[in-house]
């Protein structure tokens, strides 16, 4: 029987080695994913002994980024990616062409023609997906405002590293690389591959918008109807790299972008908690693979060899586009702490980069130099990124004890976190205050607008409190379990409370905090859980309507109707029994 076969060769030394380095960084308190890139070193090319597999790793590795971004699709909604359009698009097209001008200034003070210096600056210019995600997970932060602006920051920077990979090639003769084209030709087939790029991106988009929100949560369905889990896990793998598989034959978008998409479009079924649970442990070795693949890549001689060209390199991922970003976000007038969050996010490069490395080194524009200057700093940046995250919170209390701008600029106010000055004070006493504006939270605003009861709407969503105040309603954006944000909904002078959020465990929060507030203040919650309902009702933390009672209560109204009796006493009886 053969055992020389690469894959299982190139599996059993990643994960043995990652699990032990892994393990031994976690005992000294430093981040386990420094003992995967040390597990990559140890088995690349670039050390003596043995040599795993360099390409099949590098296919793994993809598979975990696929993986990962179909999970992070599982969690995000297109009104999440809505919400920080206004912040993420400007922000991340600004902070890649600052980072790019930032690496095209250093490849010339190297002597580096223009060409180098832009694919340089690019593959500098953008971050990490599988590090910001992880980083984001292990922090709990992804779900968070702050989370979601990084997380949609990122799609804007994959999606402009996908044009960048069309045009580069019909660009690469102008740029100095080898391209035949005369001037005219490449200015033809410049606007000609642009064209044919946004049109297929477009399409992408569109399918997946009309077709994929439709499809792939009815299949979902389909398939749970079987009953076998295996069937059910073996549909979300196929969807996540189907999809992305798909996507990137077709309209020459990235795998990630792909199987991202598959992911929030999945999110449309109510089994999408369920896909996230079953994809998780693929996701998560996978992802250790992409650590692994990266040391591969890694040559520790550049560090002896070129090491002022490194650290340049360095710098410009971890300090100069994360200050560059930071600026960016508090120009947008948002907090100091978001601001820092997102530049600590983008502290860093990987896929992309190593893509478009290869990319500009095949059309000569980039020397092979580059390519490993390139590995260095995203090894280096990777390696320190969970540090800089741990520092974020250090670092904004000693800025807010030192400085006055930086008070200033932490408790810089949201525009949209406080109540305009247009709200009438008689809207402001006896209101009922709203937590969410979801499925549930907008037809309870509604039925009490039709009946004219004053209502004041916290929502997490900035373009849900957009469109409420759009309509002149009050609402505020923030978080419900957020003293502050209860404030300026007034709580204390409220009648009710109403929490619209399924989660129990914020909602007794949101119920401490406004007690504390306002001692007589009556409370009415949402849960979806029975026991949690019964919990809550034990400890009088106000009424609950648990979901299967609600829905008890509306199948038992439909059969009222349906025989024609009358619906307020067949129903109030029949709610009473179930």
């Amino acid at each position: 029987m053969p055992h020389d076969v690469p894959l299982i060769t190139t599996l059993a030394a990643g994960f043995g080695l990652a699990l032990i380095l892994g393990f031994a960084a976690a005992r000294l308190r430093l981040p386990p994913l420094l003992g995967y890139l040390l597990a990559g070193v140890i088995i690349g090319p670039g050390t003596p002994g043995f040599v795993a597999d360099v390409a099949l790793a590098g296919q793994l590795a993809e598979i975990g980024v696929m993986l990962l971004m179909f999970g992070v699709g599982l969690h995000f909604s297109l009104a999440d990616l809505l919400a920080v359009r206004k912040v993420a698009v400007p922000g991340a097209v600004v902070q890649i062409g600052v980072a790019t001008l930032m690496g095209m200034g250093v490849a010339w003070c190297w002597g580096w023609p223009i060409g180098a210096g832009l694919v340089l600056g690019l593959a500098l210019s953008v971050a990490s997906t599988v590090v910001l995600l992880r980083a984001l997970e292990s922090r709990g932060e992804l779900d968070s405002s702050n989370g979601r602006l990084a997380v949609g920051w990122l799609v804007v920077e994959d999606l402009v590293m996908v044009l960048v990979l069309v045009l580069l090639p019909p660009l690469a003769g102008v740029l100095g690389g080898s391209s035949a084209a005369g001037g005219g030709a490449v200015e033809g087939s410049l606007w000609t591959a642009l064209g044919i790029t946004l049109a297929k991106v477009a399409a992408f988009i569109a399918l997946m918008l009309v077709v994929g929100r439709r499809v792939l949560p009815k299949v979902l369905w389909w398939v749970a109807g079987a009953g076998s889990r295996e069937l059910f896990t073996l549909c979300v793998i196929a969807a996540a790299l189907g999809v992305a598989y798909g996507s990137a034959k077709l309209f020459d978008v990235s795998f990630a972008l792909g199987a991202f998409f598959s992911g929030m479009m999945l999110r449309e079924s109510e089994y999408s908690h369920r896909a996230a649970d079953e994809s998780l442990p693929l996701r998560d070795a996978f992802s250790v693979l992409f650590f692994v693949s990266v040391g591969m890549l890694f040559d520790p001689a550049v560090l002896l060899t070129d090491p002022v060209k490194v650290l340049a390199v360095t710098l410009v991922i971890m300090v100069g586009k994360t200050l560059a970003a930071i600026a960016l976000v508090l120009l947008m007038r948002l907090p100091l702490n978001t601001a820092l969050t997102v530049g600590v996010s983008l502290a860093q490069i990987g896929e992309f980069s190593f893509i478009l490395a290869g990319l500009g080194v095949g059309l000569n524009l980039l020397p092979r130099e580059g390519q490993n200057l390139i590995l260095a700093g995203a090894m280096l940046s990777i390696a320190c990124n969970s540090l800089l995250f741990a520092a974020i919170t250090p670092l904004e209390q000693r800025l807010r004890a030192r400085y006055r701008w930086a008070r200033e600029l932490a408790l810089r106010p949201d525009p949209l976190s406080e109540l305009p000055g247009t709200v009438h004070s008689e809207s402001l006493s006896g209101q009922v205050v709203l937590v969410g504006h979801g499925r549930v939270g907008s037809r309870v605003a509604d039925a009490l607008l039709a009946r004219q009861v004053p209502v004041v709407v916290v929502e997490r969503r900035r373009e849900a409190v957009e469109a409420l105040r759009a309509q002149h309603r009050p609402a505020v954006v923030g978080d419900g379990a957020e003293p502050s944000v209860l404030i300026q909904a007034h709580i204390a002078r409220a009648s009710l409370l109403v929490v619209a959020t399924p989660d129990l465990f914020d909602a007794r929060k949101m119920v401490e905090i406004a007690r504390a507030l306002n001692p007589g203040i009556a409370v009415l919650a949402r849960g979806d859980d029975s026991a949690e309902a019964e919990l809550w009702r034990q400890e009088q933390l106000g009424a609950v309507v648990a979901s299967d009672a609600a829905m008890a209560r509306e199948l038992v109204e439909q059969i009222v109707a349906l025989r024609g009796e009358p619906a307020v006493h067949g129903g109030h009886g029949a709610a009473s029994q179930t």
